[in-house]
């Protein structure tokens, strides 16, 4: 199930493409731990259409289709040492619908500071079992300067704010 984006339209789009072209000229770009090296300037390329023309499901297909990320890694053992570990079968659709909506996010905050808005966190998709921290943060409404500033400084899924919520938490924001 695709994430609802109250406002992607071709307003927000405009400013998400701005978002994903501050990164390329800062060199910001998140790649993926298990994206394929030599295959950075697919992704760019994936993830600049995705935001102007697509949506997270048809980056996660050209993900799949396109054989982005590698099949295994290695992965440090507890007790020392490594193994090697097959990459989750989700990393396509996490990677794909959190790049997607970081850039929603990045961008509608840009178009909320421009038309003088705030905005609200809510639930674009419904998950199998929510986390409490997720649930919390549901109907808080945000300044938009600081969420976007938060979002262009921790590149990947990690932000201070702790939006959107990690991977696949089916979080995102909307204007109010």
């Amino acid at each position: 199930m695709a994430i609802c984006f109250e406002n992607l339209d071709t307003i927000t789009r405009d400013y998400m493409r701005g978002e994903v072209n501050v990164d390329f000229e800062n060199a910001n770009v998140y790649y993926s731990k298990f994206l394929k090296p030599g295959l950075q300037d697919t992704w760019d390329n994936l993830l600049l259409e995705a935001v102007t023309d697509q949506d997270e499901a048809w980056l996660e297909s050209k993900i799949e289709s396109n054989q982005l990320l590698i099949d295994s890694y290695q992965r440090k053992k507890p007790k020392g040492g490594f193994t090697v570990a097959k990459v989750p079968y989700t990393a396509p659709q996490t990677l794909a619908e959190g790049e997607f909506n970081r850039f929603y996010c990045r961008g509608l905050c840009a178009r909320a500071i421009e038309e003088g808005k705030m905005v609200q966190v809510y639930r674009g998709k419904e998950v199998a079992k929510a986390r409490s921290a997720s649930e919390e943060k549901i109907g808080h409404v945000i300044a938009p300067k600081e969420l976007l500033e938060d979002l262009r400084v921790n590149v990947g899924v990690d932000t201070a704010l702790g939006l959107p919520n990690g991977p696949n938490s089916g979080l995102t924001i909307k204007l109010v």
